[in-house]
This record gives structure tokens, sequence and C-alpha cells, in this order.
């Protein structure tokens, strides 16, 4: 089953038979091929033949062209010859061909063409990509399944069936294609981390001690939703008996943040309206993944649900930071188009201590944006002008 993700393809359309590049980036796995063939689809029923729509995926070895520039460029080259219109270009896993920048520059110079890009690197924009195809292009940020599209996915089942799905085992597209048990998605998510540290992290960035690489990204994955401390870090390591530079520690974040897994997030003091230097708190790109690591996700339900409305606002376009409201925190502002929100998270309003600590954190802060207290209660708490919401109805919003 292939859902129309009507997210990306609505930020799509403005954009093609324009002579702009779209890229579409994310982690491996999460839906950039299907992306791509949803849009040939709408270029179909366009009227657009098959023989103007060009496609080359690097990760495949079974075409000769995959292996070089030049190999690329000429055949690229002569299906664009052989025909009278413009021709539709779509390169997947594009970082998969070393100066792949250059070819893609040259494709847009020589020929009639509306090219379409994926990577699974987050600096895949950065570097000779920016220099070569400056105001050229547009990125497209591509995430695992929101709650949303769980739902579309297993229409069958109900609301809390699927979210008990999506709380437990996240939100990649491969888990929504038929009946799967606990066994073969903890395997299915363990193969795929495994495949994303390989290529994605060690073989790419050359790391060589990648055991001390792979106890410190367990670390981080353990510690989602916790403040960033490089101290910490070195003093679990060294009751592993194991030594690590700072350079070094950061080098690995570097990489991780590169390949979309783990993210970073600043904290923003909200009075001096600053960011604060080395309190970040960490997040990963798909709770599923810790799960398949470490297992029983109700042990860390706040911070799970953390995690999963972080990634919905990164989905809905927001800009996130962590707020800092004197000596109270929270958990995410929210900012776009010149506008703001606030998200308290927590599992459930259980008592009167819980209540005030969630609703306090908003106390002091001098605007009129809206700020909301998430928690999987079905009453509505909501006092003093700041608003409480189910998690599950904030999920299955469109966004604002």
């Amino acid at each position: 089953m292939m859902i129309e993700r009507e997210l990306y393809l609505s930020k799509i359309r403005p954009f093609m038979d324009q002579d702009i590049i779209k890229v579409l980036t994310g982690i491996r796995r999460c839906g950039k091929s299907v992306m791509l063939e949803l849009i040939k689809k709408e270029l179909r029923k366009k009227g657009i033949s098959e023989s103007r729509i060009v496609s080359i995926n690097f990760e495949s070895r079974a075409v000769h062209y995959v292996k070089s520039l030049d190999a690329a460029y000429g055949y690229i080259r002569d299906v664009a010859q052989s025909q009278q219109e413009k021709i539709y270009l779509f390169l997947d896993e594009v970082q998969e061909l070393e100066g792949w920048e250059k070819m893609v520059n040259s494709c847009m110079i020589d020929f009639s063409c509306d090219i379409y890009i994926t990577g699974s690197n987050a600096k895949l924009l950065s570097g000779e990509l920016a220099t070569y195809l400056s105001g050229r292009y547009v990125e497209i940020r591509v995430y695992p399944f929101s709650f949303q599209e769980a739902l579309l996915m297993f229409p069958e089942k109900s609301e809390q069936e699927v979210f008990r799905f999506y709380l437990q085992w996240g939100g990649m597209p491969f888990l929504y294609q038929f009946p799967i048990d606990e066994n073969s998605a903890v395997q299915y998510l363990n193969d795929l981390y495994d495949s994303i540290l390989l290529k994605d992290v060690i073989q790419r960035n050359k790391i060589r001690d990648t055991e001390q690489f792979k106890r410190i990204l367990h670390y981080m994955i353990a510690n989602i939703g916790n403040s960033f401390s490089a101290s910490s870090i070195t003093k679990y390591m060294k009751s592993e008996y194991r030594g690590i530079s700072a350079e070094t520690l950061y080098n690995y974040l570097d990489y991780c943040k590169s390949a979309c897994l783990l993210h970073l997030v600043p904290r923003q003091d909200l009075k001096g309206k600053s960011l604060l230097q080395f309190q970040e708190k960490i997040y990963l790109i798909d709770h599923g993944i810790r799960e398949a690591i470490y297992g029983n996700y109700m042990r860390d339900i706040n911070r799970i649900l953390e995690n999963i409305v972080y990634v919905e606002l990164l989905r809905r376009g927001y800009t996130v930071t962590v707020g800092k409201n004197q000596n109270k925190e929270v958990d995410f502002v929210a900012e776009k188009n010149g506008a703001k929100a606030y998200y308290q998270v927590t599992y459930l309003l259980a008592s009167e201590e819980t209540v005030a600590r969630e609703f306090g954190a908003f106390q002091g802060i001098a605007d009129n944006y809206s700020k909301y207290v998430l928690s999987l209660d079905e009453f509505d708490f909501s006092r003093d002008g700041y608003v409480h919401q189910n998690v599950r109805e904030f999920l299955k919003e469109n966004g604002k």
C-alpha cells in the first residue's frame, strides 16, 4: 500500500516544471524513494510519457551508469538527445556518486530537464552544491510516518490500536506495509540501525574505533530527552575503561546529525532571547529505533512522548528550541513565520504536583503566544489561559 504523502507533495508541487532542483533529504528508509514514485505518478497524470522520465538509483549495482560521473552523465545525455521535449530526472541516493554536484550542474546547463534528487545526508546541500547551484535548489525534509499517516496505513484498526503500535515501533514505513510481529519489528529496526551506522556514518567518515563509537551512540540514544553533557559522556566512557577526547566526541555527534539520526536541540533563554551554549537536549529521528535497541518503551514513556512531539513539530516546519524560563524549563519553543507556540509534554497529569509543574513552566513568559500542555489524559485540564490537549489529538492535526 502506498499512501499519498500530501504534506510533502504540497511542498513539491509549486516547484514542479520549474528551473529549480528539488532535493529530498532524510534518514535512510524514511520514504524518499516512494516520494519520487508519487511525483512520477503525478507527472503521468499530466500526460508525461515514460520515455521522458529518467530514474537512476545510485545504490544499485545492476547497471553500469551508476559507477562514475561520466557514465551517469552519458546515460542522461543519450536519453535527453533522444527526446524532443523536457525530460524528468530522478536521482535516488545521489550522495553515493562522488562528485555528483558537478554532474547535476552540467545537466541543468546542457539539457531541458526537471530534476529531483534524494539523499540520506543532512549536509547534502553544503559545500560544493551550494557553490554550484546557489539559489537553484529547494530542500524538502522527509521524515518517517506521522501518526496521521500511520492511521491511513492501518484503516482497519482502531485509533487506540494504531497509537499503541506507533508509540512502541515508531514510523518507519516498512513496518506498516503488512502485519508484523514483535520479533520481526525488532529485527528490521536493528538491521536498519546497523545499515545507517555502517553506510552513512562509519564508512562515510572513516571511523576506525567502531566499538568506541557504538558505545557512545548507545549512550546518547538511551538518554533522549536529557541534556547533552560532554563531561557525562567522558565519565561514562571512563567507567567503561575507554577514554575519548572532546574533539572526537563532537565529531561523532556531527556524523550522526549528518546521517539524520540524532538531533541536538539548543536551549533558548526566554528572558534574554539568546541561545545558550553547550546545553542542548538529545532527540532521535525515530523513537522506534530506540525501542528495538533497549525495549520496554513504557519505562521511559515521558521521554518517548517528548521525542514524538519534537519530530512532529519539525515535520510541521517549525524551528524548535528548548526554553529556559528562569529556573524552569519549557520542553519546546516552536517558531514559524514570525509566530511561536510553547509546549510541555508529559505522560499523565496524575497529581496536583504534576499539574502545577507542567502548567507552572509557562508562568512569567510575557507574551500572548499559545501555550500547550500535552499528555495522554482524556479529560481537559486547561487552566489560566493555558491549553491542555491529548497527545493523540495533537498528532492528528494538520499543523498550525
